[in-house]
């Protein structure tokens, strides 16, 4: 039965109180935080924050000119300092492989090349731009080759994290631009990968999102693998494009709002993180027309993950992740202290504290928040979705 609507009315009150105090949340530097909380269908833990911001690089603004040869394509030299610095160089390795040793074995149509070239930072032209610049991924059709582009992580151990991006793809069908995490095998059926892909022959408001394999060794799809989901903004346009990798799922969202989960086959074990704009003219990718080309465009990348090898992503985590059901966890656990959240703070690429102390400068007072069970809750769970439930009674 439907709540009365004065009940609802105070539903809306209450809700709206209620982001008004998380909004108070205190912005906090990431040293001080014991481990990060996420919102969203399935709260996670993760141990570790990272932002990497493209947004005010003027200085390293510049777009290349498509390089038409295959080997000098492949020997391209950076595009900017900026990807020879230790900001870039740590964390992201710019992709120069082939795909010469599989063009015989499978249906690829087309000899791709990733190129250092078409890597590279680009001034933001859109009238009221939000930013100054953003990291441009060129895939571009040339007579005789696909010229591509990829970055991976250099660290290959992460071991479930929320991974965040805000992106857009533009530019002619035939290409593929992707967010994924993966970890090889010699046997393609072993293969670890989960897939947000952007397949420019679709319509803006569908994406690709998949566990890996998507074929069984009889060459059948697994459809429990995959979904092509309705998003609510299109590919085109500037969206906050997030996966959630956890032990029994992963799960996508587009502005906040969950577009796909899938529990089958999902990732183990410890993978890279890697970004592309390729194309092979396969018949699933297809063929993109000779001189055309197009572009993944990203503003910022933003994660929270857990690592192999620390002491804070196995049985640590373990212990925290089961006592989600309380809504949080508790300030007793001396491995999260100070619970800390990337979701409920007011500025892109910081965290604030939801939980614990934040020690302050000598002569001054900390501040200490307590999150409730049912703040927490609401976190992960929009009063929008409260109000609708309420009106039909869910």
């Amino acid at each position: 039965m439907a709540l009365p609507r004065i009940f609802q009315c105070l539903l809306v009150v209450f809700c709206t109180s209620v982001s008004s105090v998380v909004a108070e949340y205190q912005q906090i530097d990431d040293s001080k935080c014991d481990c990060y909380l996420t919102n969203g269908t399935d709260g996670n833990y993760f141990a570790t924050h990272k932002f990497f911001d493209f947004r005010s690089l003027s200085q390293y603004a510049n777009v290349p000119g498509i390089i038409d040869d295959q080997s000098q394509s492949t020997d391209a030299e950076a595009t900017s300092d900026y990807f020879l610095s230790r900001e870039w160089t740590e964390s992201w390795g710019t992709q120069q492989w082939n795909n010469s040793g599989n063009f015989n074995n499978g249906d690829a149509a087309v000899f791709m090349v990733n190129s250092l070239n078409n890597v590279y930072i680009e001034k933001n032209a859109d009238s009221n731009a939000g930013s100054e610049t953003f990291l441009t991924l060129r895939t571009a059709r040339l007579d005789n080759f696909q010229s591509a582009a990829e970055f991976e992580s250099i660290p290959t151990g992460y071991h479930f994290l929320s991974l965040r991006m805000y992106a857009r793809t533009i530019g002619a069908p035939g290409a593929i631009t992707a967010m994924f995490t993966y970890r090889s095998s010699d046997d393609p059926m072993a293969v670890q990968e989960s897939d947000l892909e952007v397949r420019t022959e679709d319509p803006p408001e569908f994406i690709q999102y998949t566990n890996q394999p998507s074929y069984s060794r009889s060459g059948n799809i697994l459809e429990a693998a995959t979904r092509n989901a309705s998003v609510p903004v299109g590919w085109d346009n500037w969206a906050v494009h997030r996966l959630d990798w956890s032990p029994t799922s992963t799960s996508w969202y587009v502005d906040g709002q969950n577009v796909s989960q899938i529990s089958f086959q999902t990732p183990r074990d410890p993978s890279q993180v890697i970004f592309n704009a390729w194309s092979d003219g396969s018949e699933w990718v297809g063929n993109m027309t000779e001189g055309d080309a197009a572009y993944f465009q990203i503003q910022w990348i933003e994660m929270v993950y857990n690592m192999t090898g620390t002491d804070k992503t196995t049985d640590a985590y373990q212990r925290v992740r089961s006592r989600l059901s309380n809504g949080i966890a508790s300030r007793d656990d001396a491995s999260c202290t100070n619970i800390c959240s990337i979701d409920a703070t007011q500025e892109i690429g910081t965290a604030v504290l939801i939980q614990g102390t934040n020690p302050s400068p000598a002569g001054s007072s900390s501040f200490t928040t307590e999150a409730t069970s049912w703040k927490g809750i609401l976190i992960g769970i929009s009063c929008s979705d409260m109000i609708e439930r309420a009106k039909f009674g869910l």
